[in-house]
């Protein structure tokens, strides 16, 4: 909205001031509409403008003068305007017959008096956003209209050039005594969780951060604020409270539940999502939930899972994933990891004394059965029989590559003609002992 005011000491009379006459608004609606084509969306700048020139003393075209102020007081406001826009007329006169013609730029009142023409015309240095012809001739050709557009022009762009010299560009931030105003969109189906039953939401709302927050059937959601602090804790409450969650994102929230199988944590306002105890912690094993989290917490969790109802499953230990090297806690996870890693590994040097010990055992039965035990000699045997499992070749596991290896030279396999480890001997208490390396 511009607003042109030319009063009658303006150009020197003594009048009464009084309503607009038919001159003024003429005059205003040019320059509004010339401006009308730099300001932006209101999507990008959401704010009513209202421009005031007022005309204090007039020798020229005062609506180009409102184009050119009301450009600059744009720009020194923050208002992102798309280029800078100047305005300028052209004058025509000729000789009583008609021979000779002259056109004249910026007029002023005695040439616009005595001329036959007042060509207004405003733009950018890209393009034109208004035109006003006042004329007193029945017409004009397409050659003078090319000449007035081509001087037009180049009075235009020098004018765009001094106005730059004193601000280049919009100013980045609107004044402080200015209200904030900020748009945001949402999704429409989220409208009634913003507004909440019978407006309790919004209202609270409001009344926390003392701003005004309105809302539009397509999502549109604007809020207007006295400062920009109380309205970006506004904006931030409001994109929460209707935020999309989805998977694969991080949030920090907060516990409001413990339960035994797990806890569940606020996302955003009115939004929740559970945690099972097999998700809490940072790797290793958790016994108890309140061990890790309490109520009141605030943690870091990530969305792993929206089933089909909507509800949220988080994970702790996906958003904290542990430090490469960390040793695994205490309890049943990490024994049951450190043993099935040590049982791999040291299955090979069991299978050693596996199969090649046992070949060994297989001679101190047979001594056993010096004994008095009839079965002694029977194990000698078996022990003997058990030492060609070295023959079997390589075993998948570790161990019993070693093991077949040594076992395979314990003892000799059936029907051979050697004897059964010959090199054992009895000692003083009666116990077989082999000469060999056990």
């Amino acid at each position: 909205m511009l607003h042109y005011n030319f009063p009658p000491f303006s150009t020197g009379e003594v009048k009464r001031v009084s309503a607009p006459g038919r001159r003024e608004i003429g005059h205003g609606a040019l320059a509004e509409r010339s401006l009308l084509g730099i300001l932006p969306s209101p999507e990008e700048f959401p704010y009513t403008i209202r421009l005031v020139s007022d005309i204090t003393e007039s020798n020229g075209s005062s609506s180009m003068a409102s184009v050119c102020g009301g450009c600059l007081a744009l720009m020194d406001a923050g208002v992102p305007i798309k280029a800078t826009c100047a305005g300028i007329s052209v004058g025509r006169f000729t000789d009583d017959n008609g021979g000779r013609e002259v056109f004249v730029t910026d007029i002023i009142g005695e040439e616009d008096f005595f001329g036959d023409m007042d060509f207004k015309v405003s733009g950018t240095r890209e393009g034109i956003t208004g035109i006003q012809l006042d004329l007193k001739i029945r017409g004009l050709n397409l050659s003078q209209i090319e000449k007035v557009l081509e001087q037009a022009k180049r009075g235009r762009l020098e004018i765009i050039d001094i106005m730059e010299r004193c601000i280049a560009r919009p100013r980045t931030e609107i004044s402080v005594l200015a209200p904030r105003l900020v748009t945001i969109n949402i999704n429409p189906e989220k409208i009634g969780k913003l507004i909440g039953p019978g407006g309790k939401t919004i209202r609270s709302i409001q009344e926390k951060y003392g701003v005004t927050i309105e809302v539009e059937d397509d999502g549109t959601v604007m809020i207007a604020a006295p400062n920009g602090e109380s309205i970006s804790q506004a904006k931030g409450e409001i994109e929460a409270l209707t935020e999309e969650i989805k998977v694969g994102t991080i949030y920090t929230g907060r516990v409001v539940s413990v339960k035994d199988f797990g806890a569940f944590v606020e996302l955003a306002p009115g939004t929740d999502g559970m945690c099972h105890i097999s998700e809490l912690g940072n790797g290793g094993y958790v016994k108890s939930v309140s061990d890790v989290v309490r109520v009141g917490d605030s943690i870091k969790v990530k969305v792993i899972l929206i089933d089909d109802q909507g509800r949220i499953k988080l994970s702790m230990k996906a958003a904290n994933p542990p430090a490469p090297g960390s040793e695994l806690p205490a309890g049943p996870e990490g024994a049951e990891h450190g043993g099935h890693h040590g049982g791999h590994h040291g299955g090979g040097h069991g299978g050693e004394r596996r199969d090649g010990g046992r070949g060994d055992r297989g001679d101190r039965g047979g001594d056993r059965g010096g004994r008095g035990r009839g079965r002694g000699g029977d194990r000698g045997d078996r022990g003997g029989d058990r030492g060609p499992r070295g023959d079997r070749g390589p075993r998948p596991e570790h161990g019993g590559q070693h093991g077949g290896g040594h076992g395979g030279n314990a003892g000799p396999g059936p029907g051979s003609d050697a004897p059964v480890n010959p090199e054992v001997r009895t000692n003083p208490s009666g116990e077989a002992s082999s000469a060999g390396s056990y």
